[in-house]
């Protein structure tokens, strides 16, 4: 049977979920979704959608189902998968003051629910009035912001241009895996999720603007853009992008970053790597979800193309000589300089 994609929507309270929900909807009338609310009994679906908290899936006068989660997402999961042929796509929205990682968490880490319910992407909506508030004064903005693989920047037609420029500026500083996209209620964009992955192939990439890691400590320039916000806490969140010219050894990347996520990960939002595994001739994606460690082959390295390989990290007040320690304990010994 096939896959059903699996797609999660984010962001701060009154950030415009619903109404960008309702909107996707419309515009994707063909597709039948599945709705998942991420807090039990909340009315957070306007229009044709009706949240019943009585039960845990209704059928829709529109033809979609609709969930409500509490604390029993593989609950639900295993009813969704009894009912495949009913619906095309998931869509589970979170409430405003949700971590996404939890609800991310089974669709990197298990691999039954990989297969059957793959995560598109993770979609946040930002409020261009109040974000840069949120930001400072609510770790559970930043946490959504940073983990997010598409940030829409809401609302847009309520600000000047200075200021949505200088939002920008942030939002790019803040996440820069992330794809930015800017709109409002009468006016959202499509968003194309196939190309979550866009900003870390482009990083890959880059790789002549940039020096390379190797077991010597790296000299190259933290890769993200300049950010003019006046504001402390951007300092607080930060990243850190590595590049490395030489292979890794497979057992020893995931032993050390599983330690890693697993003891000292506490600070970290998301960490993401396009990476050249040593003795293989693919290229492999590994990240991490909250604390668990996901790595899977991505493709097939092309005959011309030079192997690499880059990582991106992202989270509060990251210390980079440590993250590149670790790393470099886990390049290929068999490449690694006497």
């Amino acid at each position: 049977m096939e896959s059903r994609p699996v797609t999660i929507l984010t962001g701060f309270l009154g950030a415009g979920k619903t109404t960008f929900l309702n909107d996707l909807m419309e515009k994707n009338s063909d597709i039948r979704y599945a709705i998942i609310e991420n807090e039990f009994g909340e009315t957070g679906i306007d229009s044709e959608l009706i949240i019943c908290a009585e039960q845990t899936i209704v059928e829709l006068n529109n033809g979609c189902l609709c969930c409500t989660l509490n604390d029993s997402l593989y609950d639900i999961l295993n009813e969704l998968f009894d009912r495949k042929a009913d619906f095309d796509e998931i869509i589970i929205e979170a409430t405003g003051v949700a971590d996404p990682t939890g609800l991310a968490q089974p669709f990197v880490s298990h691999q039954l629910i990989k297969q059957h319910f793959p995560l598109k992407g993770i979609i946040c909506l930002v409020d261009a009035e109040l974000i840069e508030k949120q930001l400072q004064e609510t770790k559970e903005a930043k946490g959504q912001v940073a983990f997010s693989d598409v940030l829409l920047v809401n609302k847009t037609d309520l600000v000047d241009k200075n200021q949505t420029r200088s939002l920008l500026s942030l939002l790019r500083n803040t996440n820069p895996l992330a794809q930015i996209v800017e709109g409002n209620q009468d006016s959202f964009p499509t968003i194309d999720l196939s190309r979550k992955d866009a900003s870390l192939e482009n990083l890959f990439h880059q790789e002549g603007n940039c020096s390379h890691a190797r077991d010597e400590a790296s000299q190259f320039p933290v890769h993200k853009p300049h950010s003019h916000h006046p504001h402390e806490h951007t300092n607080e969140i930060n990243s850190q992008t590595f590049f490395f010219d030489t292979p890794f050894d497979y057992e020893l990347l995931n032993h050390r970053l599983f330690v890693y996520l697993t003891l000292q990960a506490s600070n970290l939002y998301r960490m993401k790597a396009l990476v050249w595994i040593e003795n293989s001739d693919q290229q492999y994606l590994v990240q991490s979800v909250g604390k668990r460690l996901d790595i899977s082959q991505k493709r097939f390295w092309e005959s011309t193309e030079q192997k690499q390989s880059t990582f991106v990290f992202i989270g509060k007040n990251l210390q980079r000589n440590g993250l590149e320690r670790l790393l470099n304990q886990c390049l290929s010994k068999k490449t690694k300089k006497k």
